[in-house]
């Protein structure tokens, strides 16, 4: 065994039983939500009746959760200087905003050219840029948590006003250059805003709070020693229970409908795959440090779909083929990120051999505490 394989040896032996086994359990939380469904017809209109703006309640629930743990990690007092590295936020909002929907624009057209229904709904995931699974991503991949939640916020913004200009470009002018359809996006910047309010704003003010009066009432040393390595697995589990209800909600289109599925899911795996290689890459090349590249990598490649889902309802109706294909995006790219988070970790120690965060993770063998992903950075 060579010196790279018996460090990761080490590494994998120190992680806790969640992350060891997340890829494991991520498809027993998948196959458990389908065969609820499945088993239990009746239970997925049940939990939909209730919502959360236009996000079933449970699913709602699992974001928020999931979302919390990361943003209560965040070192807030190191934002402004984050904030202020424009070449890095420079790279993301530039793959976010130009490459991500012109890549999703172009794969739809080509992959989908006999559907122009799923193509539209194909195209409104790329235009949503993601604000909440994300963390959990690059947190699963030693990202830059601070930087995360920088990048996220700012997405936010850009979203508020960007989305529906990005729209009417990509589904009204371009079709009408290659000879499609024009399709009209009515869509308000106060539905987008009120997404972003409950599914960022939520869990990023309990977890600035959270920081805020834990840190004085018992000390910086306590809340980052003894509080977060507590409350940081909570986020696996919360994004586990998204998956199972995910997965009751809207598995059965997998079962209904699987050629379909197949149809829509590839033009979104090569997205996924493309935008976080492209992203690694140029981060990479411009010497970014490992935890800043996965952090640009994973924001570009997530997607927003809460808030697709939302728009194509709302636009074309529930049982309309635009819905289906944003419904089809995160039941895809739950499997593909949790396989680009280790893609991540394995180019990050042979890319990164000297970065502090691979250093830390070699400790000597003695040392025999356990040690997880999820309470890294």
């Amino acid at each position: 065994m060579n010196e790279t394989q018996a460090q990761e040896h080490s590494i994998f032996g120190r992680l806790s039983v969640l992350d060891r086994y997340l890829p494991i359990l991520i498809f027993v939380a998948m196959a458990l939500g389908i065969g609820l469904g499945n088993v239990f017809p009746e239970l997925g209109p049940a939990l939909d009746s209730v919502k959360l703006d236009t996000v079933s309640l449970p699913i709602a629930i699992g974001l928020l959760w999931m979302m919390y743990p990361v943003l209560a990690k965040v070192k807030y007092g190191k934002m402004p200087e984050v904030i202020t590295n424009w070449r890095m936020s420079g790279v993301s909002l530039f793959l976010n905003w130009i490459v991500g929907p012109a890549l999703m624009f172009a794969l739809a057209w080509l992959l989908l050219p006999d559907y122009p229904e799923y193509r539209t709904g194909l195209i409104l995931v790329g235009l949503a840029r993601c604000i909440a699974m994300v963390l959990i991503w690059n947190m699963l991949a030693c990202g830059d948590n601070e930087y995360a939640a920088v990048l996220v916020a700012i997405n936010s913004v850009f979203q508020i006003f960007m989305y529906t200009l990005l729209g009417y470009f990509y589904l009204t002018v371009v079709p009408g250059w290659l000879g499609g359809s024009a399709v009209v996006l009515d869509v308000s910047m106060w539905e987008i805003a009120k997404s972003v309010l409950i599914f960022l704003g939520i869990p990023l003010a309990a977890g600035f709070l959270t920081r805020l009066i834990l840190v004085r009432q018992k000390g910086e040393e306590w809340y980052e020693k003894k509080f977060v390595p507590r409350l940081s697995p909570t986020a696996i589990i919360g994004l586990l229970f998204t998956i199972v209800m995910m997965f009751s909600l809207k598995g059965e289109v997998i079962l209904e409908r699987p050629l379909d599925v197949v149809r829509i899911a590839l033009p979104l795996v090569i997205y996924f795959l493309v935008m976080f290689s492209v992203s690694f890459a140029i981060s990479y090349l411009m010497k970014f440090p490992y935890a800043d590249s996965a952090t640009i990598s994973f924001t570009a490649a997530g997607n927003n779909f809460e808030l697709a889902i939302a728009v194509a309802i709302g636009v074309f109706g529930l049982a309309s083929g635009e819905a289906l294909a944003t419904v089809v995006g995160p039941l895809i790219e739950v499997p593909v990120l949790i396989a680009l988070v280790y893609l991540s970790l394995w180019l990050g120690r042979r890319l990164y051999p000297s970065d502090p965060l691979w250093q830390s993770e070699s400790t000597s063998e003695h040392e025999k505490v356990p040690r997880s992903i999820s309470a890294t950075n």
